[in-house]
């Protein structure tokens, strides 16, 4: 396009990520006219450089993975068995192009106009787009969300140079495999795909700052993955700072200290992959009269997601912690509703989370670290292990758990923390127990159909309730009745 033209919308959505696609569906579903800006493709991070390309690549990684180590066990043999990066690489671009034409089909059933390049605010009720080529309109609109998202941390003296130094969004579109590999970073994407890297046969460092893989989840989680890596030849360094970095060989070098004192990493890549920022710049919040913070980048909003400019709201990573999609997509429906004047507000118990490793890590509510700090002094936990389940043994998935936390005074859920085949799937379970104010009992009273490993749930709590039934009693004080 070219020259500068002028449209006028009702609602402006910047960002068509979790957050921005699901708003502006919404929008459309209430009967707004909506203009959606993508500066690159719909579906954002999480689509296309995030949860869906990583889960297909690390898919791909375990069934070579299963077949090549535990195929013969189950009378499953295979001759000359490889993994073919290029051809794992054509499929996930696949499976990536097919969800992005479902997104753009429900934006377009909506009535959502949508354009590709960028939006930066002019004022309180106004922005520029610019297109690809150079053009640009005035957008005029009542109500604006900012949906940007966020961008991955770079740390100086380690930036990422696309080749050998990498991030997350560029280790996903490898097309060759290094012989090895340097994690710098120990969080849900240094452990994923740290861990699919491994499988596939690349030598693997994973380096973590903090006392443990995963920081911020639950210890025993991140105990059974680093035992989990480890026994995959993954070799762990936390409690590790990284120091410098040489570039100047065929191998890169990487100084770090540690528990152990000083050490030097060789490996053919570094993939970096510290956390990310709110990707809040270079969008006029100022022009608008949008509050962000100045150190951290998140805008400020309310319960209804609106920023401190009444007509301006944002949603997903640009507005407050956890990144995670899901809670993108909830933020994005409740902006939508309360600009189209319906009483909604973000408010939840319970905020699940899962790390798509081996075992697969799933978490949801209180530990009892945790649950003492929040009012629950005689907060109780047991662990179910898959030892002692039907469908884990059928399944060829032992190394797995399922610990329950509840209030020994009242017998309150208050939390489930799981690691084993299937676990991201039932936390639901828990998480719309935790919304309703269940029980313990509440779920050992739930028929779990079997064989599943939701079942692990059930003996769990039956365990916690000290009633169990293919597990041996344990001498402990009985959970309310």
């Amino acid at each position: 396009m070219a020259g500068t033209y002028a449209r006028t919308t009702e609602v402006l959505v910047m960002g068509g990520g979790p957050a921005g696609y699901m708003a502006a569906i919404r929008l459309g579903q209430l009967g707004k006219k909506v203009l959606l800006v993508e500066r690159r493709d719909l579906g954002g991070e999480c689509l296309n450089r995030g949860c869906i390309p990583s889960k297909a690549l690390i898919h791909a990684s375990r069934l070579y993975a299963q077949l090549n180590q535990e195929g013969a066990e189950v009378g499953v043999t295979t001759e000359g068995l490889r993994f073919d990066m290029a051809r794992t690489q054509h499929w996930k671009g696949e499976v990536v192009a097919k969800e992005r034409q479902g997104v753009q089909t429900l934006l377009k059933a909506a009535g959502v106009t949508v354009l590709k390049g960028e939006a930066r605010f002019t004022g309180p009720r106004s922005a520029q787009y610019t297109a690809p080529d150079g053009g640009s309109e005035r957008i005029d609109f009542t109500a604006a969300l900012i949906a940007t998202g966020a961008v991955p941390i770079t740390l100086p003296g380690f930036e990422t140079d696309g080749k050998r130094v990498i991030n997350a969004w560029e280790l996903l579109d490898l097309d060759h495999l290094p012989k090895s590999l340097i994690v710098l970073g120990g969080g849900v994407s240094g452990c994923e795909l740290g861990q699919f890297m491994a499988r596939v046969g690349v030598a693997v460092t994973i380096v973590e700052l903090m006392p443990q893989l995963l920081p911020g989840l639950d210890a025993d989680l991140a105990r059974e993955l680093t035992r989990s890596l480890e026994r995959s030849s993954v070799s762990v360094r936390t409690g590790t700072r990284a120091l410098r970095l040489d570039r100047s060989g065929t191998l890169l070098k990487l100084e770090v200290e540690g528990p152990k004192g000083p050490e030097q990493l060789t490996a053919e890549m570094l993939f970096v992959t510290i956390g990310k920022r709110p990707d809040s710049r270079d969008l006029g919040l100022a022009e608008a009269g949008v509050a962000v913070d100045p150190k951290a980048g998140f805008i400020g909003v309310d319960a209804q997601q609106r920023t401190n400019v009444p007509n301006i709201y944002a949603a997903g990573d640009v507005a407050r912690l956890p990144m995670l999609a899901h809670k993108a997509y909830r933020e994005g429906i409740v902006a939508a509703e309360a600009i189209a004047g319906r009483p909604t507000r973000y408010d939840f118990q319970a905020m699940p989370s899962v790390v798509f490793t081996t075992p697969e890590l799933a978490s949801v509510g209180l530990s009892v670290a945790d649950a003492a700090g929040k009012g629950y002094p005689a907060a109780r936990e047991v662990r179910f292990a898959y030892a002692a389940l039907g469908r884990a043994h059928a399944s060829h998935a032992l190394d797995g758990w399922v610990k329950i936390v509840g209030d020994d005074t009242t017998g309150l859920l208050l939390g489930a923390h799981a690691a084993g085949e299937g676990a991201g799937d039932y936390i639901a379970e828990v998480a719309h127990a935790l919304e309703m104010g269940s029980a313990i009992r509440d779920i050992a009273q739930t028929i779990h159909p079997h064989p599943t490993f939701s079942e692990a749930l059930s003996e769990a709590a039956l365990l916690w309730l000290n009633e169990p039934m293919h597990v041996t009693r344990r001498t402990v004080a009985h959970a309310p009745r």
